[in-house]
């Protein structure tokens, strides 16, 4: 089986002006520790990217607006071919981040909005005004005409938030809405009695099912939360649709719910190429191979593409090629990556003696 390159974050820095209680890039000695790398390094970087793959890549961080060439690197992508993304947390958005977004090419701006009221949100990124900055960046998207999705992060502190968040970022006008669950790393290593229960996560994940089903007017995807796809054949069944899991093909290009080290990576500011976000092991740094030959053979990426090396549930499980659980999840509360899905509650027809195929 072929895997193509789809989709790349690039951590172009770990600066941050916010605190958030998930994330890695908030601790100082973290920055520090990982300087940004210069402009030119960053269009040899683009230039590597380029020469086997046009993924999408979005400039991301850390807060990538705090590099004052962040705008002279989207530019480059975009001369190069590449499709050029932005994710930013909003609160540095003005009208003339705007007008540079527009000149450089990108194409899409991703938001983050953790809850739908100032006191949830600012909470969870641990800044007073970081609501009303994010709002206000989604408003000017909108007046100039800048696509925008709206990005969600959810533990305990803000679950029973989610409809009411899913709801103004329909208000605000973003063209799709990512419902994350959590993965622990970084500074979320310290959060994991805040991750959302297996039986509630069960329920949300039939929650966003129904949603889906009636939602018309914006794209939506729950993202960190594989075993949905699993969900979404057992509710298709349970409603008399036939689907085949041979057949499933999602909005990611893929069939899989995880998708890391499979159509997607992340390269952090010191050249690691990881396989997600949220996997912090490193399949090869850019700065010693090229990123064609990581992709290609990285022991740790055709591990992760073996899905008959798979343990615990995971590995017995019928739904295995269209979700295969989370691995940064597995990592992180296991220490072993090809683990079962810690935060899944079903069990597999083999490990209750039902060796009946879907």
């Amino acid at each position: 089986m072929k895997f193509e390159l789809k989709w790349l974050a690039w951590e172009i820095t770990r600066r941050c002006n916010l605190h958030c209680v998930h994330c890695r890039s908030s601790s100082e000695l973290e920055v520090k520790a990982h300087p940004d790398f210069s402009t030119a390094e960053a269009y040899r970087i683009i230039d590597d990217i380029a020469s086997f793959a046009k993924p999408v890549v979005v400039l991301s961080g850390g807060e990538p607006l705090l590099r004052e060439d962040v705008f002279d690197i989207a530019s480059y992508g975009t001369k190069k071919g590449l499709r050029m993304c932005l994710a930013t947390n909003g609160t540095l958005v003005t009208q003339e981040v705007c007008d540079n977004i527009k000149a450089s090419g990108i194409k899409m701006v991703s938001l983050s909005l953790d809850g739908s009221t100032a006191e949830i949100h600012d909470n969870f990124r641990q800044q007073p005004g970081a609501f009303e900055g994010t709002v206000g960046a989604a408003k000017l998207f909108k007046e100039n005409g800048i696509d925008f999705l709206i990005n969600s992060s959810f533990t305990k502190r803000n679950q029973d938030d989610i409809p009411n968040v899913f709801r103004l970022a329909k208000e605000l006008g973003a063209t799709a809405w990512y419902m994350f669950m959590i993965v622990p790393t970084g500074r979320g290593e310290d959060i994991l009695e805040e991750l959302i229960s297996p039986e509630d996560y069960e329920a949300i994940l039939d929650w966003h099912y129904e949603m889906e089903k009636r939602e018309k007017d914006i794209l939506v995807r729950p993202t960190c939360a594989p075993h949905y796809y699993r969900v979404r054949l057992q509710k298709a069944k349970e409603q008399g649709e036939k689907v085949e899991i041979r057949s499933l093909k999602f909005s990611t290009g893929g069939s899989k719910g995880c998708l890391a080290g499979q159509l997607i990576v992340l390269i952090d500011v010191d050249g690691n190429v990881l396989p997600c976000s949220y996997f912090p092991v490193s399949a090869g740094n850019i700065k010693d191979k090229s990123l064609k030959e990581i992709w290609e053979q990285s022991p740790l990426f055709k591990e992760l593409r073996n899905w008959d090396a798979y343990k615990g549930k995971c590995g017995s499980c019928e739904y295995i090629r269209v979700c295969g659980g989370c691995r940064a999840r597995a990592y992180a509360v296991s220490g072993d990556y090809m683990a079962e899905e810690p935060y899944c509650s079903y069990l597999p027809r083999k490990l209750k003696g039902d060796s009946h195929e879907e």
